[in-house]
Order: C-alpha cells, then sequence, then structure tokens
C-alpha cells in the first residue's frame, strides 16, 4: 500500500522530475522541480491553489514517483522527453516543441548561416540543442554572427554575389558580406568552424574574450556597453550548460549503474530513446557475500538482456563486466547489429552513468524497505505459493476465466504473471467458436485447446520468444475453481501431450478461495499470507479481463452474429447461410462442400466457414 504522506518524507531536496500515477498505474502528469520535496509537497497542502485543472488532478493521485537531477535544466529536458513520450492528461501546456529551440548551422550551403530551429529534421544541416531558452538561444546566436560575422540574410549565394549592396550588417562590422562575391569560401568556412567549436562545447576562448572586453568597457567608463557585454557573457554561459539529459546523436542506448551494501543492490537502468531519456527503472539484487560491483553488473546484464525484447546500440556500464566480449557478441546476434558494451571513464557518458547511480544510490538509502515490501508481494509470495505445492523455480503463471451472460457472446481470457508481477503485454482474450450456451466447461476446453495448439505451431515455426504470442508456456496453470475445472485442463494437456502443473482454486459456499486443488488433495492455504494475497489478485485480474472484454462486445453490438467473425463473409452471405441452416450447430456441422453450395456461397468462402468453426492452431483475439 502506497502512503503519501510517509513517502513525502523521504523527497530529497534536490532538482528532478516527479511522475503522478493514478489508481490503474497509469501517469496523469509529469512536473520538474529545483527541490522535489518542496515542489511536491505543495500538492498536498490544503491552503495551496494552482488552479482547479491542478486540483483535479491532485484527488486522482495514487502515488508517484521520481528521478534527481544535477541541475534544473536537466530536469526540464528530462520532463519534456517524458511528457512526449507519455502524453500525460494534465500536461496539455508542455506539449509544445517550440519551446525547445535547437541552433541550427546550414552547412550545405556555399556560405552557411546559424538559424533559428524550432525542432530538428532530417536534412544536412547540422543541429544544436534541444535547448530550454529561446531567449538565449536568440542571445548565442546573434553573438556568433557578432563575433563570427556570419551572414544572417536569406539570398542565394553564390548565385546572387554581386546582384545587390552589402547590407548595414557589413558596414557596422558584423557581417563579411560573401554577397559582395569577393570573399574567398574558405576564409568565410573558417569563421563557421570557430561557430561550430563554440557550438560543440569549446566555449573557453568565447568567455574569455567577452570577460576582457567586459572589463576594458568597465574601465573606459563605458558602463552600458559593459552590461550589454555582461548579459551576452551570462547568455553564453546558460547555452554551454551541459545538456546530459539530452544526446544530439540520436542513438538508443541503455545506461546501467548500481548501488549496493552488504545484503542488497539496486541497478538502476535509464532508456535511451533516439537519444533521449524517456524512462527508467529499478531493480533490487541480492548480493552475495563474495560478489562485487563487477560480479554484479556482469549477472544482472546476462539476465536482463536475456529476457528482454529490444537490444540497443550502445550499453553503458558503471562498472566492467566478465567476458566482455562474449557479452558483445552475444547481444549483437540478438540484435541483429552491433551492440557495444562500453565503461565510460570521462565527459557526458560518465556524467550520465554517475546520474543513474545517484538514482540507484537513492533508492537503496530511501526505498529499501520498500523494495523489501514489494518483494515479499511478488516473490515471497511465489516462493509461498511453491512450498505449499512442492514446486520449485515458479516463474510464469497463467491463469484463465469465462464470461457470458446466458450464453451470449461468451469469451475467454488469460492472464499472465511473472515473478508475483502482471505481464500485461502477454494477457490474451478469446472469443468463443464452438461452443453455444452458458458451458463453462467447454468453454475453458476450447479456451486452453486454442492457447496451447497455437503455442506449439509457434514453437513448430521456431517463431522468435520474444516475438511470439503464446510459445512460452507457463511454469504453472491456475484454474478458477476446482476439481472440475482442473480435470478440464488436464484433459487438453494429455490431448496435446504437455506436461504442466496444473492447480484450481478451491471455494467456500461466499465464493472466497478457501485452499488449493493440486494432484487431487485440497490444500489448506493461510488466508493472511502474501502467497493467499497473490492468488487472490490473479484471479481476479482474470476475472476483470474476461468481463471488460465481454462489455466491450455487448457495447458494439447487442445482436452480433458469430459469422461476422469470418474472413470474407458480410451480411449477404451470413443470411444466406442462416436461410439455408437451422442455427450455428448446423453451420458448424456441415461440410466444405455442402457449405460451397449455399447461394452467394464459392468455395473459397466455405472453407473460411469451416476453418472458422475447425480451428487447427487457433488464436486469441
Amino acid at each position: 500500500m502506497f502512503d503519501i504522506q510517509e513517502e513525502l518524507s523521504k523527497l530529497p531536496d534536490q532538482p528532478g522530475v516527479y511522475i503522478m500515477h493514478d489508481k490503474d498505474d497509469v501517469i496523469i502528469y509529469i512536473g520538474k522541480a529545483k527541490s522535489l520535496t518542496k515542489r511536491v509537497h505543495q500538492y498536498f497542502q490544503p491552503s495551496h491553489n494552482e488552479g482547479i485543472k491542478k486540483q483535479q488532478m491532485v484527488q486522482h493521485i495514487h502515488h508517484f514517483e521520481y528521478i534527481i537531477t544535477d541541475s534544473e535544466l536537466e530536469a526540464l529536458v528530462l520532463e519534456c522527453n517524458l511528457i512526449k513520450e507519455h502524453t500525460p492528461k494534465y500536461n496539455t501546456l508542455l506539449r509544445d516543441d517550440k519551446s525547445y529551440p535547437y541552433i541550427r548551422v546550414t552547412v550545405e550551403e556555399t556560405y552557411p548561416r546559424v538559424l533559428f530551429a524550432h525542432r530538428m529534421k532530417k536534412d544536412k544541416s547540422r543541429y544544436f540543442g534541444p535547448y530550454t531558452s529561446a531567449s538565449a538561444v536568440k542571445d548565442t546566436i546573434e553573438l556568433l554572427n557578432k563575433i563570427y560575422q556570419i551572414r544572417t540574410c536569406n539570398r542565394n549565394l553564390p548565385r546572387d554575389c554581386g546582384k545587390e549592396r552589402p547590407c548595414l550588417n557589413y558596414h557596422i562590422h558584423q557581417c563579411l558580406a560573401p554577397c559582395r562575391g569577393d570573399i574567398p569560401e574558405e576564409e568565410y568556412r573558417k569563421q563557421i568552424e570557430g561557430a561550430l567549436d563554440f557550438l560543440s562545447g569549446n566555449y573557453a576562448p568565447v568567455i574569455k574574450m567577452l570577460k576582457e572586453r567586459m572589463m576594458e568597457a568597465s574601465e573606459q567608463l563605458e558602463f552600458e556597453r559593459a552590461i550589454e557585454l555582461r548579459e551576452l557573457l551570462n547568455s553564453v554561459k546558460q547555452i554551454a550548460q551541459k545538456q546530459k539529459i539530452t544526446n544530439t546523436d540520436g542513438e538508443d542506448k541503455d545506461i546501467i549503474a548500481l548501488a549496493c551494501d552488504d545484503t542488497d543492490a539496486v541497478v538502476q537502468v535509464f532508456f535511451v530513446r533516439g537519444g533521449k531519456i524517456i524512462g527508467r527503472d529499478h531493480f533490487h539484487v541480492r548480493v552475495g557475500t563474495n560478489e562485487n560491483k563487477s560480479d554484479i553488473m556482469t549477472e544482472f546484464v546476462k539476465q536482463f538482456y536475456s529476457g528482454t525484447p529490444f537490444i540497443p546500440r550502445e550499453i553503458m556500464l558503471q562498472e566492467n563486466v566478465d567476458e566482455a566480449e562474449m557479452l558483445e557478441e552475444y547481444l549483437s546476434r540478438k540484435r541483429g547489429k552491433k551492440c557495444s558494451i562500453v565503461v565510460p571513464q570521462k565527459g557526458m557518458k560518465n556524467r550520465l552513468v554517475e546520474l543513474a547511480e545517484k538514482n540507484a544510490m537513492l533508492v537503496l538509502s530511501q526505498d529499501k524497505e520498500k523494495i523489501k515490501r514489494e518483494e515479499g508481494r511478488t516473490i515471497g509470495a511465489v516462493r509461498e505459493i511453491e512450498s505449499w505445492l512442492g514446486i520449485r523455480d515458479l516463474n510464469r503463471m497463467e491463469a484463465f476465466d469465462i464470461s457470458n451472460i446466458s450464453g451470449f457472446e461468451t469469451v475467454g481470457s488469460m492472464v499472465v504473471y511473472e515473478r508475483g508481477k502482471p505481464k500485461r503485454s502477454d494477457y490474451r482474450k478469446f472469443r468463443l467458436r464452438t461452443v453455444e450456451g452458458p458451458d463453462d466447461y467447454a468453454s475453458m476446453h476450447e479456451v486452453l485447446t486454442r492457447r496451447f495448439t497455437h503455442g506449439l505451431q509457434e514453437q513448430k515455426d521456431q517463431v522468435e520468444q520474444e516475438m511470439g504470442s503464446f510459445n512460452r508456456f507457463p511454469d504453472i496453470i491456475l484454474m478458477d475453481g476446482g476439481r472440475g475445472q482442473v480435470n478440464i485442463c488436464l484433459q487438453v494437456l494429455e490431448e496435446l501431450g504437455l506436461n504442466i502443473p496444473v492447480c484450481g482454486m478451491v471455494k467456500d459456499d461466499f465464493h472466497r478461495t478457501r485452499g488449493l486443488y493440486y494432484n487431487n488433495v485440497e490444500i489448506p492455504i493461510d488466508r493472511h499470507s502474501e502467497g493467499f494475497k497473490l492468488i487472490t489478485r490473479i484471479q481476479d485480474e482474470a476475472h476483470r479481463f474476461a468481463i471488460t472484454y465481454h462489455r466491450s462486445l455487448r457495447s458494439k453490438d447487442q445482436v452480433h452474429s458469430i459469422l461476422d467473425d469470418i474472413e470474407g463473409i458480410g451480411p449477404a452471405r451470413r443470411k444466406a447461410l442462416m436461410r439455408r441452416y437451422a442455427g450455428i450447430e448446423a453451420i458448424r456441422e456441415a461440410d466444405v462442400e455442402d457449405l460451397a453450395q449455399t447461394e452467394s456461397m464459392n468455395l473459397q468462402a466455405a472453407q473460411a466457414v469451416w476453418d472458422f468453426f475447425h480451428p487447427q492452431t487457433g488464436d486469441g483475439d
């Protein structure tokens, strides 16, 4: 249970981004703060008022999380990236890309310009940014134009050289005026290279020059000029602030760092996609007596990337890993392209790893107890179930449920839990094809048959594990019922030649789970245990998923025919079939030749109808 007041007391007095979730774990608001503790506390103070929209948002906050950064500027850029990725309901005012401009250098032109750009395009220009201050960008462009005497006009050069007189900037010594036609391209390019060097991070020469000019103007009592130079100097310092949160290379990276003590470790992973941090996750790791950070990192990389479907181009680590070359080869093969493992020692990449380490340390120090409680609810609960059933290494659990109203639009649901947590990407729903009326046993037989037949077909076709829908089989199947439901499942598994443990959830007279039915024995369980709570959550989730799907079908069409789900069967053919046959059961029993004799039907359509009612591999839809 997330205790908001308790979690508020843990907030650090550091800059960062806070992420608000509702009761369904949907992100509803993302904000940045100079001080996380001061800013987030404000939302929950009765006297604080930020308008009706924020008040409505606060009413829906169920829990929150946060990411610390090194500066408020970094927090702002990270906030922008996360908002673009998650588009929270209450962040509509921050979705304008114009707030985060770029500096564009048109290096593709013979005489390039330095321009303000609202967004980065895929052209031959060089882009720098994004930056968080539009005024600072404009000041910097103005500064570069003054220092390096870069043109600001839109003339097509060298085509238009000599056609018009130079503009005023030439006469006040702020432009070399290549439009005159007497400035060699090489000389102008040297000025552009100076500007590119500045934008790439070599600020020291310009800052030194501005300081000298400012002091010189002050000594000569030119105070207005000194103030102007001071403002330009401040703008340069602001625009020069390193952007660790966003890289301009547009590459996909994972940044991994850890923090550990004698018994526990937390591994923090930042996900960079398209050059921007779009999210993060942390993982709790138990530390062995003789394990160092390198050992922990090695094991984490192996386990994490063996199960994740996406491998980035580069993995940036805090510590060296054992057999790095072999790991690189493995990951490169899994990715299909080169994947590099690097341990940055300096520069921007090193600072990104340090940022991940800071967040790992924060999680370890402030959320250690919370992590252990969560582990008790998940991994600990799974271990309890293992002890009750005498089974080891339970990881993936699947549960099934049936939903209908008097047999109307019977549907089935499949939910998946891994390591005690729901894996919603593997959830599947089924629309019954062969069962009419409220027959839960027959319905469950069809759902299970389709699920595992499809999985066997995917395995036969050698579908990649991360790409297939059904080819990963569970370590145990949980049935929402006792002996009858378990026997139906065992029958399906026997028909398909599969050996998977099946456990039923036996209910009492009040429809509450009182025990587990396994190997023809009812096993009593402690209703106050974490294992019981996990089983209840799985049971409720399977029921919720089935009910939700059933409601969606009823809302679409209360008088829907199952024939509408057959590809190639439109209204005319559906009506013809219903006129010729007494009902769905008669259509199911007809062979292809007989179906083809129906008005408007041909052999292809007849085959589609027959295949629909006699599925060979099944699928979830």
